[in-house]
């Protein structure tokens, strides 16, 4: 199984939904730069479970421990360990779906390849296993911001039908402006509309998907490889790599497919002491390479797969079953991906300005 991400700012994960714990070994990571769990602990804040009515009710404090590579919090450029243990699993509320592929899931598919799965929570397939991508992405993250002032926010801006408004990208709002609400929305009028959407599904025992988006700022131009190893074609297989995540486009996106060439093009511009665009339809990258433009993506999620609404399938012998989800889930899960999006932004970025 492929848990390792990354060439030179590379991070493998370990641990199952259900098991003792998640963690993550970062190797690469250069020396002598200053690092605790007070710089990792605000985003796994942001993504951990029970924080608002709109997420999974299943109680984690994911405490994040640093096991090696820093002393006298300084990193000494050897393998950085990070372990967070689990502590509100229960494997018993899967005991009925061992039996019956949930649909959608991955419970199918990893019995396929393996001839076994985990028996409760999804193991790996599980969402919980970006805890571990989290707290690598927040030593990702405070290295880009002194290497170069960057800065990654990302937020909400669909829930099913329900968008926020595009001019958000040109202006990103802060991360507290996106915390402002539960759905993690700076919009608040579109937030509301949204909280309410996902609590009519809540209600009925049902979910939604929706896009976040995404914006790296102060990313400096000459990031990413040519050819095979696009920054943008890097960027989509970390975003692909999430669970529920269904689609991937970076500045204008499909929509540009719809202009004519002389719509589309950014024009080179004079800022300040360099060359910029006038426009940003690229999204940041031209070549494959960066162009010190922001960073500008969108990630499509999938409602969650295991619902409580009763669904008609069949168990693994083929015969006709009706199940209904059990265990705690997110009725969607758009708000607690916004710091998981960020992370996988930055380990993308880390690992592209080591290469440089």
């Amino acid at each position: 199984m492929s848990s390792t991400f990354g060439h030179r700012f590379r991070v493998t994960t370990f641990g199952e939904s259900h098991g003792a714990a998640l963690g993550a070994i970062v190797d690469g990571c250069p020396p002598h730069l200053e690092l605790s769990e007070a710089d990792l602990q605000p985003q796994l804040d942001r993504r951990r479970p029970g924080q608002s009515r709109l997420t999974t009710q299943r109680k984690e404090d994911d405490q994040i421990k640093i096991c090696s590579g820093v002393e006298n919090g300084v990193t000494l450029g050897t393998p950085i360990g990070l372990i967070v243990e689990n502590k509100d699993f229960k494997p018993g509320d899967y005991a009925a779906m061992r039996d019956v592929p949930r649909p959608s899931h991955a419970d199918f598919t990893y019995r396929a390849k393996y001839g076994l799965a985990a028996g409760s929570g999804g193991g790996r397939a599980s969402a919980r296993e970006t805890v571990a991508r989290v707290a690598a992405g927040a030593i990702a993250e405070k290295l880009l911001r002194l290497r170069h002032g960057v800065d990654i926010v990302a937020w909400v801006s669909s829930v099913g039908a329900i968008d926020a408004p595009a001019e958000l990208a040109g202006h990103p709002p802060t991360r507290d402006d996106v915390d402002a609400n539960e759905v993690r929305c700076p919009d608040a009028g579109v937030a509301a509309l949204m909280v309410e959407a996902i609590e009519t599904a809540q209600r009925d025992r049902d979910s939604l998907g929706g896009i976040v988006t995404c914006v790296c700022s102060g990313v400096p131009p000459g990031l990413g490889e040519p050819v095979f190893h696009k920054l943008e074609a890097v960027l989509a297989a970390a975003m692909l790599s999430l669970p529920a995540t269904k689609g991937f486009e970076i500045g204008s996106g499909f929509a540009g497919t719809r202009m004519r060439g002389s719509e589309h093009n950014d024009l080179f511009v004079g800022k300040e002491d360099s060359i910029g665009t006038a426009t940003n339809r690229s999204g940041g990258v031209q070549g494959g390479i960066s162009n010190g433009e922001p960073i500008v993506f969108r990630v499509a999620f999938k409602p969650t797969s295991t619902i409580a609404k009763p669904q008609s399938t069949v168990n693994y012998d083929g015969e006709s079953v009706t199940i209904e989800g059990k265990g705690r889930h997110d009725p969607c899960v758009l708000p607690r991906a916004v710091p998981i999006v960020e992370a996988m932004a930055a380990l993308v970025l880390a690992d592209a300005s080591l290469q440089a």
